[in-house]
Parts: C-alpha cells; structure tokens; sequence
C-alpha cells in the first residue's frame, strides 16, 4: 500500500470512522469475526498518526480468511496483500483511496500478532508520556524516510519492542507485586 508517509495531529473523528467501518465489515463478514479492534496510532487519543484507520479482525484460520475476501471486496477492500511471512496475520486489506484510508488486518484471533498489537495500543493509551515520545519519533522518521515506507516501519521496531517489553512486565505485575 504505497503511498508518502504524512503524518498529521490526531483527528478526533478517528473513532466514529473506526466504529462505522467496524459496523461495514461486522455486516459483511460477521459470523467470521471472533473480535474486532481497532489499533495503531488512530486508535491512541491525541496521537498524531497516518490518516490511516487500522482495524484487526480476529478469525479462526487461514481458510476462514479466505473465505471473506469476496465479502470485504463487496464493501470495498479492493487492495489485498497476502501475508505469508507471518502465519498469524493473512491479509492486509486496504480501502480507499480517502482520507482516512482503512487498513483491515485479518488475522489468528488471540496469536502473537492479535497480542502484541493490542498491549501496544493498551500501554500508549494509558502512558501519555510514552505515547508523546512516539510521537515525536514518527514525525522524525517521515520527514527522513517520505518516500521509504518499510525503512519508516523498521525504524520504529527497537521503540515498538521497549514499550512491549515495559507493557509485558505490567501485565506480568501490574501493582509492581
């Protein structure tokens, strides 16, 4: 999903664009969905992010994965990217193009996919802090890297991996214990 990497300041609209779409795709394929979240920066309140709304769909399988593309291309998922480095995350589905654009994940509900994205989006929304300071990376790294989305991604991995290890030892021991 090409494209220059823009990063703007956090719209408030991001959830009820989020909730819409979620009632879009619970309609076309929701007897597939074991969950539904949405994740990523636009999911962060006050985050600045890529106008872009990523929603993670939790399924049983591959197979099932499968067999909701036709659904999901009825309602506009036209920009499917098979995932085959990863056997919990099948697709990337891309809608658009508007702004926000949409970004559907199908991926193994509850796999270490489902997990870590989720503790991440958990841990910025309750560390402002932290959530300021990724701020500010992402909008170093897209001036530095426009036109370089993978570079742009695999920058953030050593910030991404700190934060999930600090969430991991909250969950472990939330009151310190």
């Amino acid at each position: 999903m090409p494209g220059r990497i823009i990063v703007v300041e956090y719209d408030p609209e991001w959830p009820r664009f989020y909730e819409e779409e979620k009632g879009l795709i619970l309609d076309a394929v929701g007897e597939h969905v074991k969950s539904i979240e949405h994740f990523g920066s636009t999911s962060v309140p006050g985050l600045a992010a890529k106008p872009i709304i990523d929603i993670i769909a939790g399924l049983d399988s591959q197979k099932t994965a499968d067999r909701c593309l036709p659904a999901l291309a009825a309602i506009g998922y036209d920009d499917v990217t098979p995932e085959p480095t990863d056997d919990d995350w099948y697709y990337c589905l891309g809608k658009g193009p508007h702004s926000p654009g949409v970004h559907l994940h199908l991926v193994k509900h509850g796999s270490g996919f489902w997990m870590r994205h989720i503790m991440f989006r958990d841990y910025l929304r309750a560390h402002q802090e932290t959530a300021r300071e990724y701020y500010a990376l992402k909008k170093r790294l897209a001036e530095k890297y426009a036109d370089m989305r993978e570079v742009y991604t695999e920058s953030k991995t050593e910030f991404v991996n700190r934060v999930l290890e600090k969430a991991m030892k909250e969950v472990v021991s939330p009151h310190g214990l």
